[in-house]
């Protein structure tokens, strides 16, 4: 009875020392509020999809965490040129099935801020999952950053992209 005891208060010393460790989580607010928290360890990529108001064809910006605890875009790909488009950035542009590809920008963005309108439908695409970003009018103003809490802080907004 008393290993049994021993073994249980040990795997709670365990639970609450292991969700008092601050980890990195890539956080989504919308104001002051957590709207969505994601695993932010170092080199998690992520991706920001959204259809170009003017063009009405979807632009991609692709992202990555830094060992800085940081975001930086690293590349984007987008169908069409239109008026302040770059001809090039980053170290590499090509042509790629049909889309302008640009990679090796790695600047920092970070925090970066997004206006999620709903007639651009923008979406996240983290870990080969798509995540609604857009809603209402007005449009919401996401931001974006890399934020070290414990677990039990990030769970509400760690569990709200699955559960919605």
């Amino acid at each position: 009875m008393r290993k049994t005891w021993l073994s249980l208060a040990a795997v709670a010393i365990l639970l609450i020392a292991t969700a008092s460790v601050p980890l990195p989580w890539l956080v989504i607010r919308e104001g002051p509020q957590w709207r969505f928290a994601f695993p932010g360890w170092q080199g998690t990529t992520f991706t920001i999809r959204w259809m170009h108001s003017v063009e009405k064809e979807d632009w991609e910006e692709w992202f990555r965490v830094t060992d800085a605890d940081a975001i930086e875009i690293t590349g984007t790909r987008f169908k069409t040129f239109g008026a302040g488009v770059p001809s090039d950035a980053g170290t590499e542009t090509h042509l790629e099935d049909g889309w302008v590809v640009m990679t090796g920008i790695d600047r920092d963005v970070d925090p970066l801020a997004v206006q999620a309108a709903a007639e651009e439908h923008y979406r996240l695409i983290f870990a080969g999952h798509t995540i609604a970003l857009s809603r209402g009018d007005p449009p919401p103003i996401l931001t974006f950053s890399i934020i070290r809490v414990p677990l039990w802080q990030a769970l509400p907004a760690l569990l709200r992209p699955w559960l919605s």
